[in-house]
């Protein structure tokens, strides 16, 4: 129900024009972290500038943790990432909830789905945040701002972030082993197979249980509301 009802959001403007741009996004996210590498110290402070910009505009971010394993360490890497990651998390849920909510809802306001679901996220919201970011199947940047509009609230949210850290930890590791950004989603670049896998298993069980868990709730919210 919750994929469902993202797929019917029109977001296919934003979503084409990243694609369109994608091949000379990639060389201007390689170029920022070459940069990035570059300025030393305040190296850390730029990326997460740059992390949360990415994050705002719906601009891919895989790119830029892997960038971070490669230029910090996998320690360190996954802390710019986390705290990048969830201050542009924080702006979209803020921007999506005073900023453009009116549009937002305007644009979902005829899926009957999306008061089934709200009404599912405002008893459970921690829960639901935190499956959601535990998956990377999940659509990170657009959930920021769909987020805003439904009642969740601000500590659910705030708190449910830290689902993220399991899957940053491994994307930052993945980039580590890459060892030059210039190899970064190239044929050549290294993986570890299993912990590929590991990561593609850990998505697909929590796809699965928040699906079954906010189609649960949906339901109860359902019978409750004669909706």
């Amino acid at each position: 129900m919750l994929i469902t009802l993202l797929s019917e959001i029109d977001f296919a403007v934003i979503q084409e024009s990243v694609k369109v741009s994608s091949p000379n996004l990639q060389e201007f996210l390689e170029n920022a972290l070459q940069w990035i590498n570059s300025l030393g110290a305040i190296g850390g402070i730029v990326f997460i500038g740059i992390y949360i910009i990415a994050t705002l505009a719906f601009l891919p971010a895989a790119l830029l943790t892997l960038g971070a394993g490669v230029i910090f360490g996998v320690i360190w890497g996954s802390i710019y990432v986390f705290i990048g990651a969830t201050l542009g998390a924080i702006a979209a849920f803020l921007g999506g909830r005073y900023l453009a909510q009116g549009w937002v809802k305007e644009k979902i306001s005829s899926y009957k789905k999306f008061a089934i679901i709200d009404k599912a996220v405002s008893k459970e919201g921690l829960k639901i945040v935190l499956l959601v970011r535990l998956s990377p199947l999940f659509p990170f940047n657009l959930l920021n701002y769909a987020f805003g509009i439904t009642s969740v609230s601000f500590q659910d949210y705030l708190i449910g972030s830290v689902g993220m850290i399991p899957g940053t930890i491994m994307y930052v590791y993945f980039g580590s082993l890459v060892g030059d950004i210039a190899l970064i989603g190239s044929k050549n670049q290294p993986e570890n197979i299993i912990l590929h896998w590991v990561i593609q298993i850990m998505g697909l069980i929590a796809t699965i249980a928040v699906t079954v868990y906010v189609t649960k709730i949906a339901k109860k919210a359902l019978k409750d509301e004669n909706l």
